[in-house]
């Protein structure tokens, strides 16, 4: 069809051309293991160890966290090397092309909260490489409000102002940097391990500690009441790239580059990266009496010159990582609220200034407010725009769609409005369940109250809400009459 003057295109939204179609299977496992071999990634497991886990129990739920949500990356995946589009673009089949607004939107401000985690990693690893290089703590006096030092907000600014650098040099930059500097970041976490092994005396002595599970222990007879909802959390954490893999997919050569790539890239390098982490976290509680779950504090406390190779490799790992998880995404998402208007470039502006406001620093006070409040939250809110993507393109249509109408306001994909009272329903009704929980886990003053069944509903909050949603989504359509496209 004609694109002039639709306000549904532009060249950023439009499907790739075969031209486009340059990523192999190993550009999209240096994808993954770039992504994977990240900060927070690393304090997953971490931070299992910090709540109570033996390294073993650590590494089982962040390893099947990601053999889970590794199967709707694969499935959604399918979409954009099938028809070449991007997620923005794809959730309009269910949700009307005004209505995929709202799964866009909610997307990409969880998007913008992890861009700027990863950016206050980033400016903490840089003010940690100068601190260590002048011999003294910058932090600085803290700044009224914030709750943070004057050298922590610079630094996070500075590292900020970094990454916008690479915003104006588009995907195929990004495709560059992870495919590079991926081995890099391998060897790096390679020798920090060497590092914790050698000094807590080999890896006997890991593996015996002790957990908090075992008889005697603190949360002893709790294991299995606290094992599913880390793997929830471990399965929320990649719940955002489970929706917008198509904004990578639909630049495959194949769908089986995509396929391969992808069950070579995520699971394996996430339970290596997971297992060298409560190695080094276990190590720690034997050599400071502690767990050290952060990566950058535990580079402060090392000292010398792998320091310096640490902290330079974890700020360049970070700035990899982030534009490839946490920008490319919202940048889509955004350009499709206004396509007019909203390019790719400006989406990713806007991602930059709302991954500011949204304070990460505090998201990262604690390992329970960063795994049990952050990642299962954000998992429930994610969950059901899973599930009614995954029930609409597999079960409902096929694997088919009209793509010329994902273009059209007055196209098959209109629905009321340009809204999917269907899909709309089954997001919230999909949201709902896991709302009390949450509250709950937030601590607010206001959920109280809140008990059973709510918090245990909660506790598997993207299963629950992927589950329904989807259910409902089917019923509503096939009651409705929905044809297949």
């Amino acid at each position: 069809m004609d694109q002039a003057g639709n306000t549904l295109w532009n060249p950023d939204l439009a499907p790739t051309t075969a031209a486009q179609r340059t990523w192999r299977w190993w550009h999209f496992a240096a994808l993954w293991l770039g992504m994977v071999i990240a900060v927070p990634a690393y304090m997953l497991a971490a931070g299992l160890i910090e709540q109570g886990m033996s390294a073993t129990q650590a590494v089982w739920a962040v390893l099947l966290g990601n053999l889970i949500v590794l199967v709707p990356m694969l499935l959604i995946g399918h979409a954009g090397a099938k028809w070449g589009v991007p997620y923005a673009v794809l959730a309009r089949a269910s949700f009307g092309w005004r209505g995929a607004r709202a799964p866009a939107l909610a997307r990409a401000i969880v998007a913008c909260g992890w861009y700027g985690i990863q950016t206050w990693i980033g400016g903490g690893a840089l003010l940690t490489l100068l601190g260590v290089m002048v011999g003294k703590s910058l932090v600085g006096p803290m700044v009224p409000v914030l709750g943070i030092g004057l050298g922590q907000l610079l630094s996070f600014a500075a590292f900020w102002l970094i990454q916008l650098l690479f915003v104006t040099k588009g995907l195929e930059t990004v495709r560059k940097l992870e495919t590079w500097t991926a081995p890099v970041k391998v060897i790096v976490c390679g020798l920090l391990v060497w590092w914790a092994l050698s000094r807590a005396g080999g890896i006997g002595p890991i593996l015996h500690a002790p957990s908090a599970y075992d008889p005697g222990g603190a949360k002893a007879g709790r294991f299995w009441r606290d094992f599913g909802p880390a793997v929830t959390a471990m399965t929320g954490y990649w719940a955002t790239l489970a929706l917008n893999i198509p904004d990578f997919t639909r630049f495959a050569r194949t769908q089986r580059d995509q396929i391969v790539g992808q069950a070579v890239g995520l699971p394996g390098p996430m339970a290596l990266l997971a297992a060298m982490s409560v190695i080094v976290t276990s190590a720690t509680v034997l050599i400071y009496g502690k767990p050290v779950w952060d990566p950058v504090a535990l580079s402060g406390n090392i000292g010398g010159v792998a320091v310096l190779v640490g902290l330079l490799v974890i700020s360049l790992d970070t700035v990899s990582c982030n534009i490839a998880a946490n920008l490319v995404g919202p940048a889509y998402d955004f350009s499709a609220l206004w396509p007019r208007r909203i390019s790719y470039r400006t989406g990713g502006w806007i991602t930059a200034a709302i991954g500011v406001l949204i304070m990460p620093w505090k998201l990262l006070e604690s390992t329970q407010g960063y795994i049990f409040v952050w990642l299962t939250g954000y998992g429930a809110l994610l969950g059901p725009v899973a599930g009614v993507l995954i029930a609409d393109y597999w079960l409902l249509r096929r694997a088919r769609l009209d793509v010329e109408a994902l273009y059209d306001r007055a196209g098959r994909y209109t629905y009321s409005k340009g809204w999917n009272p269907a899909a709309v329903a089954a997001f919230a009704i999909g949201v709902a369940p896991n709302l009390p929980g949450f509250l709950k886990a937030a601590g607010l003053p206001a959920a109280a109250g809140i008990g059973a069944p709510w918090t245990g509903l909660y506790d598997y909050a993207w299963f629950f809400g992927a589950g329904i949603a989807a259910a409902v989504y089917l019923a509503a359509m096939r009651a409705g009459g929905e044809a297949r496209t």
